[in-house]
């Protein structure tokens, strides 16, 4: 089930910054930038919820059209994307995002209800870092935000 997390966040963990000024103040630390892209209101809100209560900075997108025109401005270590969107599928905007030199080193993260073999070969056909099924667990998908965005950092510092 998706739902935001109750609890307080991560005070002293990764990703919070008390302001400048304030005792324990320690230089900004963001964990990265994420790019949520699902055509669902509520889903979307609810993934970027999550995300920001752990101090991700959060993009959004409707579908993989909108993504792909604002993910070189954005320049995200992670992009979520929904597998069924209109105009343009999580599939083929994953396609696309590894063909472009620019942003082939992103990682890419599917969201789907769609949990078939086949469906999880062709993420790996495609070359994504991880695929998440829904419901799921924020809990899941922050930890696998996080783990990608290190990666991402340790190999672009």
């Amino acid at each position: 089930m998706l739902y935001p997390l109750s609890y307080g966040g991560s005070a002293t963990g990764r990703g919070y910054q008390l302001p400048v000024g304030w005792p324990g103040y320690a230089a900004r630390v963001i964990p990265g930038r994420v790019l949520v892209v699902d055509d669902d209101d509520v889903i979307r809100q609810l993934i970027s919820v999550n995300l920001e209560l752990e101090g991700f900075e959060v993009f959004t997108a409707t579908d993989g059209v909108d993504a792909l025109a604002r993910v070189r401005d954005i320049n995200p270590s992670v992009v979520t994307l929904d597998v069924m969107m209109p105009r343009l599928d999580g599939w083929e905007a994953a396609t696309r995002l590894r063909a472009d030199p620019a942003t082939a080193h992103v990682k890419v993260v599917l969201l789907s209800a769609r949990a078939q073999d086949t469906d999880l070969r062709r993420g790996d056909r495609i070359g994504v870092d991880a695929y998440l099924t829904k419901p799921f667990d924020p809990d899941e998908l922050i930890a696998i935000v996080r783990r990608l965005s290190d990666a991402a950092r340790a190999e672009f510092p």
